[in-house]
């Protein structure tokens, strides 16, 4: 399966939410949800407000995404 609908973006932390997930300010001002994926939770990477991150976003919704790197 060929992923061409992924892609990925730079954000900040704005706000954190319960069960690990996240609203994150992307670069061109939108505001999507996010959760943390399963590399960054396994080794108990901290995510906080004010943090950089990259985001996986689908272009089947573009409300919701996936943070694989702090940065």
């Amino acid at each position: 399966m060929n992923n061409n609908n992924i892609f990925e973006m730079e954000g900040i932390v704005i706000n954190t939410m319960p069960n690990a997930t996240f609203k994150i300010k992307l670069e061109n001002g939108f505001i999507i949800n996010s959760y943390v994926s399963g590399k960054i939770r396994k080794n108990f990477i901290k995510i906080m407000i004010g943090d950089r991150v990259k985001v996986l976003i689908s272009d089947y919704d573009l409300t919701k995404g996936r943070i694989i790197h702090r940065l």
